[in-house]
């Protein structure tokens, strides 16, 4: 692949991300690939497409990511990357609170995990057996596939019974990202995942994940999970204080 072509992928991933749609040569040449006639980027996704990476829906249609192209996207293009300050801060505050109320962190950890990334959060102690989703309902409003939704729904009512396929190989700290069919459940094949398994200072085991439509943006919930898994397992709190109408919290 060489690299327009490379831009030429990330551009529709990116593209496809934020819409949903096919994308076309010709909004690439104006929004995206300046300078570059539509037709080379036709040619471009011609080939990108008979390699696996793009998939065209319709004859008349524009290009979208198959599986392979999020893949080389992930392996290759994505850049890792921390959350901003003000993010890293918010989040510290919230979880700071949560605990100090001494609320279930499991289930809260779901609910932030979901608030931040617009997808399904799930959280949960592995040793306890107690896990825990949310926002299910937020794949119901972008109205993805029924049977999908169900099949996914099903395999998190059995998640405990899944862990050990889902966290095989991997070690504690570790985050995996699956895409569609790579999936080890295969009840989320119609999704993609960003998990992680952590360990709790009481020695516990515990797992943080993202679940979403394979053209979520991977990068970013790749940080909130690795944000989130660093500050339950290996990070405590040293001391706090306010500061400028937030927390701030030194480790």
């Amino acid at each position: 692949m060489n690299d327009r072509q490379i831009a030429v992928l990330s551009a529709i991933i990116e593209e496809y991300t934020r819409t949903g749609l096919p994308i076309g040569s010709k909004y690439l040449s104006d929004t995206y690939i300046h300078g570059v006639s539509p037709a080379t980027i036709r040619h471009d996704m011609g080939v990108l497409e008979e390699e696996g990476f793009l998939y065209q829906p319709h004859v008349s249609s524009g290009r979208i990511p198959t599986d392979k192209g999020y893949r080389y996207f992930v392996e290759s293009i994505m850049q890792n990357r921390e959350l901003d300050r003000n993010e890293q801060l918010q989040m510290q505050k919230e979880l700071l609170q949560l605990r100090a109320k001494n609320v279930r962190m499991a289930r809260t950890t779901a609910k932030l995990l979901s608030a931040l990334s617009g997808n399904v959060g799930v959280s949960g102690i592995i040793d306890r057996e107690e896990f825990y989703e949310f926002g299910l309902r937020r794949l119901l409003e972008e109205k993805h596939d029924k049977d999908e939704l169900c099949q996914l729904a099903e395999a998190l009512d059995y998640i405990d019974e899944k862990i050990d396929v889902l966290l095989d190989g991997m070690k504690d700290g570790d985050t995996k990202i699956y895409i569609g069919d790579e999936n080890p459940i295969h009840e989320i094949s119609g999704y993609s995942m960003v998990v992680s398994p952590y360990k709790n200072k009481e020695g516990e085991r515990g797992i943080v994940a993202v679940i979403g439509p394979k053209r979520m943006q991977y990068e970013r919930n790749k940080s909130i999970v690795e944000f989130v898994k660093k500050y339950l397992g290996s990070l405590g709190v040293g001391m706090v204080f306010f500061s400028s109408g937030v927390y701030v919290i030194i480790f």
